[in-house]
């Protein structure tokens, strides 16, 4: 076992304040996307579902779904989705069951 590991355990050396403390490079983290319905139109919906790598995003009538359990942040649907899409920020993400992971989110922007 390395020398460092057993010092650190020794002297009971903290490389991370995390939970207790925020973690100050959280906002580096690829995170979900989250989406604002009011800016949402059916163009964008399509476009952001159909760029999804892992098919965490699909159209059901006038509603996007996002299935955060599949959704591996990369990114593109913010890339696409302009500013209809932005990264959500969380990275805590649990759920006791599977269907908490899967968001609904309504298509508002063609109502205007």
């Amino acid at each position: 076992m390395a020398i460092w590991f057993l010092r650190g355990l020794r002297r009971g050396v903290v490389t991370t304040r995390y939970p207790a403390q925020a973690e100050p490079s959280a906002h580096l983290l690829p995170t979900p996307p989250t989406f604002d319905p009011r800016r949402l139109t059916r163009a964008v919906a399509v476009a952001v579902a159909e760029c999804c790598p892992s098919g965490a995003l699909t159209m059901d009538g006038a509603v996007l779904v996002l299935d955060i359990g599949a959704c591996s942040a990369c990114g593109r649907c913010v890339a696409a989705g302009g500013g209809a899409a932005r990264r959500s920020g969380l990275f805590e993400l649990a759920a006791t069951e599977r269907q908490h992971l899967v968001k609904r989110i309504p298509i508002a922007g063609d109502r205007r």
